[in-house]
């Protein structure tokens, strides 16, 4: 597998738990700590950017998952 299909794998990931506890991205954006912008959401959801690791944590903060539970594939 290499970065791209990585990328994709944790964006739709992340993008699936969003859906399924019924979150816009402004509502995870809302949830996080800290600044992010709605656009490197959407970027990190269709696997167009490398997120940090404490960016991945308080995504899976916000979504009230452990950070495992994004990179898991």
């Amino acid at each position: 597998m290499d970065k791209s299909d990585i990328l994709k794998s944790v964006g739709l990931k992340i993008k699936k738990l969003r859906e399924t506890k019924g979150l816009s991205q402004v509502d995870l954006v809302g949830k996080m700590q800290g600044n992010i912008d709605t656009t490197n959401i959407s970027r990190i959801e269709s696997g167009r950017t490398n997120p940090t690791l404490y960016t991945l944590y308080r995504i899976a903060e916000a979504l009230e998952v452990k950070v495992n539970d994004l990179i898991e594939y």
